[in-house]
């Protein structure tokens, strides 16, 4: 019997990969370059992840996530956050109906946007933090109460939320609470010259990509539970948790960098993430077991909306990005060398 479950498992891992090669190709027929956030974005939407994107206008991260929802053929809902946006625009109202049956009035609940499965929150940070704080629940248990009632949303849920480094008056910035939801935070950068070209080429032509769909929700819950069988060995284990620890000012694990730019390290979640994305990656690469290269690779994205740096470090300019990668060029791989 454990020769059988193996070997569907690997047949399963094996099917995944085609599908998630061809997945790619679909998103890459409408989106030119930005393959780390592409591989991002499908990372976390694999895993049962959300994603908070953060780049100037115009660079396609709209597009993309529409992109992925006609490829994986999933119900999509794109939110504008804006500052008078209410909770019940998002999550839905109870209304009162006349029941034509009975001629009583009932109460009905109409569901609002955020009942889909691939959810666009875009410019999040322009909503007030009330109407921000409507989708932690949804975030966290998939679910969603009102009036006392708890509705279930729709598996599988992703979110990906964009926000917007230039413009920032008349925003208001995400707590902490709900940026620790989301599992990735993935930076968009300019395009290069020859992109440019190919996105001129493909938006002043006439062209229309024909997107095939690649996987359905159920595969994609199905990769979701495969993901869940890699296995971590305690060492690897242990080097993700001193990873994440070393960002503790004053911890046990914490390197000078720590001590001298950081207030606040990262919380549980963040290890969490480290797991899941080094067994996703672990599995993309052939494997069922994950290394400190899987770790490493998904160790930025998932840290670096965690990490609030002191006055010290702001002051100085210095980026998250740059205090993260210094802890993690000063934490070694095995913990007696850390000893």
């Amino acid at each position: 019997m454990a020769a059988e479950i193996d070997s569907n498992v690997e047949k399963a891992a094996d099917e995944f990969r085609g599908k998630f090669a061809a997945l790619k190709k679909e998103i890459g027929k409408a989106i030119v370059g930005h393959k780390d956030v592409v591989e991002g974005v499908l990372t976390a939407l694999f895993v049962g992840g959300h994603v908070l994107i953060e780049g100037v206008p115009g660079l396609g991260k709209t597009y993309l996530i529409r992109t992925l929802a006609e490829a994986v053929d999933l119900h999509f809902s794109r939110i504008q956050f804006t500052p008078d946006l209410m909770p019940a625009d998002i999550i839905g109202t109870t209304v009162i109906n006349e029941n034509p049956a009975t001629g009583k009035r009932e109460f009905e609940f109409q569901s609002g946007p955020l009942f889909a499965q691939i959810v666009l929150a875009d410019e999040i940070n322009r909503a007030t933090p009330k109407t921000q704080s409507a989708l932690l629940e949804a975030m966290q248990e998939h679910t969603v109460t009102v009036g006392g009632t708890q509705h279930k949303l729709e598996e599988p849920f992703f979110v990906m939320g964009t926000q917007n480094p230039i413009e920032q008056e008349g925003t208001y910035p995400l707590p902490e609470a709900q940026l620790d939801r989301f599992m990735f935070k993935l930076v968009v950068n300019y395009s290069t010259k020859e992109e440019l070209k190919t996105i001129l080429d493909r938006t002043t032509t006439g062209y229309r990509p024909s997107i095939n769909v690649v996987m359905s929700g159920d595969d994609i819950i199905g990769t979701q539970a495969l993901v869940r069988r890699v296995v971590m060995a305690p060492h690897v284990q242990d080097y993700a948790a001193r990873l994440a620890m070393a960002s503790h000012p004053a911890g046990p694990y914490a390197v000078e960098v720590t001590n001298k730019y950081v207030r606040w390290g990262v919380s549980p979640r963040a290890v969490q993430t480290l797991t899941l994305g080094a067994k996703l990656y672990a599995l993309l690469d052939g494997r069922f077991n994950t290394s400190f290269s899987d770790v490493q690779r998904v160790y930025l994205p998932a840290m670096r909306h965690r990490v609030l740096l002191n006055f010290e470090g702001e002051a100085e300019g210095i980026s998250t990005d740059d205090v993260l990668r210094e802890i993690m060029e000063k934490t070694p791989t095995m913990a007696e060398a850390a000893a």
